[in-house]
């Protein structure tokens, strides 16, 4: 189920079995600080600059206004899942560091005066598979004569990290965010992206569907995180890569004793 805000208010005073719901926002965001990991990649300006740490500020005051309980961020730490480097975070470290998580996470948790932030992502250990077996299915591509069509795909992606990096030049930080948490965009990158890589296979042979599989196995273990993580009745923010929204909404919104939560419309407080 996915509820707006004043929506969420009604519903919780009508019914006693709603405000045990686990109100789950995930914050899909690009990652500030260049990391490069993802197969096309934004441009991140600076966000340490000036103007761009006001737009930081606006956007987690607006965000602060949701009243979560618990922070999380795409970091990887075993249970109880917190995050070390929060305690010994200072305001100094928004001027230096540019990563998502301490930019968005850290300063938002510290307004709201929370002791811990919490690390849910889900990376594989030695011997554990991957998430993301792309080789595979670059290979069966060049194997088939299908390079043109993989090519194709990932110029896609590549067309829409380099309008995101574009946009940066008009856009403040809360208006790119509200364009990366459309769920009608996401659902269509999904779909040209992951979906369109099934076809990569044949009877015996089937890297895409394989990929697909590890890919959702990665976000399903990552939303388990938060189940272990939240408390029933608790509000949750999520801040992660905005490749992993689309499953991280759709696992909030059918997951029982689970409710997403929209953040556009503190976004667009925030612009």
């Amino acid at each position: 189920m996915r509820i707006v805000p004043l929506v969420a208010v009604a519903l919780t005073a009508a019914s006693p079995a709603a405000a045990k719901d686990t109100r789950i926002m995930v914050l899909g965001t690009y990652h500030f600080s260049n990391a490069g990991l993802d197969k096309a990649n934004v441009k991140a300006d600076d966000v340490t600059a000036p103007a761009r740490q006001a737009e930081l500020e606006r956007l987690t005051t607006a965000l602060a206004a949701w009243k979560p309980d618990k922070v999380l961020v795409e970091w990887q730490y075993p249970q109880p899942f917190t995050v070390p480097e929060y305690r010994a975070f200072t305001p100094q470290d928004l001027k230096t560091k540019a990563n998502e998580v301490i930019q968005i996470g850290f300063r938002l948790a510290r307004k709201l005066g929370h002791a811990e932030v919490y690390g849910f992502d889900e990376q594989p250990g030695p011997g554990e598979p991957d998430y993301f077996p792309f080789g595979p299915v670059e290979a069966f591509a060049a194997a088939h004569g299908q390079k043109a069509e993989l090519d194709a795909v990932f110029d896609y992606f590549r067309q829409q990290a380099d309008a995101q990096t574009k946009a940066q030049e008009t856009q403040s930080v809360p208006e790119l965010l509200i364009t990366i948490n459309d769920p009608e965009r996401n659902a269509a990158e999904h779909a040209k992206g992951y979906y369109s890589m099934l076809r990569f296979g044949d009877g015996e042979e089937q890297p895409g569907a394989v990929l697909n599989a590890m890919w959702y196995m990665r976000n399903a273990k990552m939303f388990a995180k938060i189940g272990l993580i939240a408390k029933p009745g608790e509000r949750v923010l999520v801040i992660v890569g905005s490749g992993h929204k689309y499953w991280l909404e759709h696992f909030a919104e059918t997951t029982p004793g689970f409710v997403a939560v929209d953040p556009r419309p503190y976004l667009k407080e925030a612009r």
